[in-house]
Parts: C-alpha cells; structure tokens; sequence
C-alpha cells in the first residue's frame, strides 16, 4: 500500500507540547505524521509515526514529502538540561533545526512552525535561551532567502497532561499529593502566567490561519500569578495538611556563582523584535487545570 501524504508533520511530536499539538491538528482535520526519537504513547490510531533523528537529514526529507505545514518541537527544552549541556544544546536545537527547515524549504512547504520560548526576550534562559535566538533568526533568513512562509511561537509556562519530571507545577503537585508536601526555594514572589497545554495547542493550529503567517507569537496565560498563590491553591485542592515549605534564596540558583536562567519576576529584557499575543477567548481554568494533572498523577502513582 502507498503511504498516503502527510498535510502536517510534527518533530518532537512525542512529547508534552508537540503530542497536544499533534492531537490539535489532527482534531483540525489534518493528516499528521508525528517524528520522534522514540515511539509515542500518545499517538492516534488515525496519525502516523516515525522514530528518527532530526539530525538525520535524509530521514527528515523523506518524512517531509507532500507535507504542507511543519512543526518543530525536537530538541532539548529545559533549562537546566541546556545549560549542563550546551554543546548537545547547539547539536540538538540549532543544527536539528536548520536540518528541517532546509529539508522544509527543499519540499516546497506551506508553513513552518516553530515552538522558541518568551526567554527570547530576556537576558535569562541561558544556552536555552540562546539557542533559540538563533533558531528564530535561521527561520527568519530561510523566508528571505527561499520564501518559506514561518511562524514563530513564543510559549509561556506550560502545564498540563504528559508533563515530565522537568515541570515545575507537575513536580508541586506531585510532591503535594504523594509527600504531603511542598518544596519550593525562593521569595514566593515570582510572577508567572500559566497557561494549560491544551489551549497552547489550540492556539498552535490557530496560527495557521494567513494573519500569523511570518509572524512571532507570544502563546501564554492571561493573569499573572505569584507562586506562593499557585502554592496555596495547590494546598486547598490537595488538603489543608499539605505543609508548603517556601525556602529563602534564589528560586533557580544553587549557588552565588550560577545563573541557571529562569526569570523572578519579568522574561522581558528590552529587545528590537515585538512579538504579538495570541488572546483565546475561551482556556481552561486554573484550578481546573490542575484537578486534570492530579487526576493524571493520582493514577499513575496512587493504588
């Protein structure tokens, strides 16, 4: 049998953004093709898969063929992976990422997306950061050199199903429910706006629309909160004798001389590129939200 042609193809499409995604655009209506190093537990009977490496330029092609959108969520994503790593950093975000655009440009696609971070703006993030300020300035130089129409999407803080152990509201409320406990070392003052990976993902085929074409989009939540609030919110939903232990010291630093990246209070260092925010009238709220992911973790973990 042929194999049929894929409209959409996901790179990093096994994982906690790029599955939801992946899901989105095939409830959209589109024929998705997820690309993975390892075989996803997530995937629909009606979506496609291949294990493969994004560095593996004659694999991407093949997968690539007849496909007319393209997203890339491959490469390392947390923080302190990134800055312990930043020559697999380089290796993994910016070369992975020129090897699909190039293969992308080649096959004559649509649209490429493109999953950077709200780090962009920032003087924080570390090589995370840095690698992805590259890999939006190759997206922007494939579209002036051979017209391959982008998007850019600059996420907030995610949460949600399918989360790993590098989530930071996954790890409180996994703690919260199995320790009785939380620990978080910080002031408790630090802002974030969170936003629920399925209406990340809605947002991410939204996008496609003609408005956003080579555009960058700020996909994030709509209030800030303060994380001593996310943790007493936790504690309410969990049970009152949840103790929150909320440490003195840098949130994200282990040590005076380390900056591990993450921001306190704004992601937001003056820069020349003005991203857009994508507003959804409709989301999922909070505390909702993370009823979802305890349910999640509850299952996997609880008799």
């Amino acid at each position: 049998m042929m194999k049929r042609a894929a409209n959409a193809v996901v790179f990093g499409g096994a994982g906690f953004v790029g599955s939801h995604a992946a899901d989105a655009l095939s409830e959209a209506g589109y024929d998705v093709t997820v690309f993975d190093l390892l075989p996803s537990p997530y995937l629909r009977s009606d979506q496609q898969e291949i294990i493969g490496d994004i560095r593996d330029a004659t694999a991407v092609g093949a997968a690539l063929d007849g496909c007319r959108v393209v997203y890339n969520f491959a490469g390392l994503a947390d923080i302190s992976d990134c800055f312990e790593r930043p020559l697999d950093t380089v290796r993994e975000n910016v070369e992975g990422n020129a090897i699909v655009l190039d293969a992308a440009a080649q096959s004559g696609v649509h649209r490429y997306v493109f999953a950077s971070t709200i780090y962009v703006y920032s003087e924080a993030g570390s090589f995370y950061r840095v690698s992805k300020q590259a890999c939006e300035l190759y997206v922007e130089e494939y579209q002036r050199r051979y017209g391959l129409d982008y998007t850019i999407l600059r996420f907030g803080t995610l949460y949600g199903r399918r989360a790993g152990a590098h989530n930071v509201i996954h790890g409180y409320l996994k703690q919260a429910l199995i320790e009785r406990r939380i620990d978080c070392v910080g002031t408790g003052d630090e802002l974030r706006e969170y936003i629920h990976v399925n209406d990340a993902a809605r947002a991410s085929v939204e996008i496609l629309a003609d408005e956003f074409a080579n555009r960058h989009v700020i996909i994030t939540g709509h209030h800030p909160m303060r994380v001593r609030d996310l943790l007493a919110m936790i504690r309410e939903i969990v049970g009152r004798d949840v103790e929150v232990n909320v440490q003195p010291g840098n949130m994200y630093d282990d040590s005076a001389k380390r900056d591990s990246g993450h921001y306190k209070l704004t992601p937001y260092n003056f820069q020349p590129k003005i991203g857009r925010r994508l507003t959804q009238t409709y989301y999922l709220d909070m505390g909702q939200g993370l009823l979802d992911v305890l349910d999640e973790i509850y299952q996997a973990n609880v008799d």
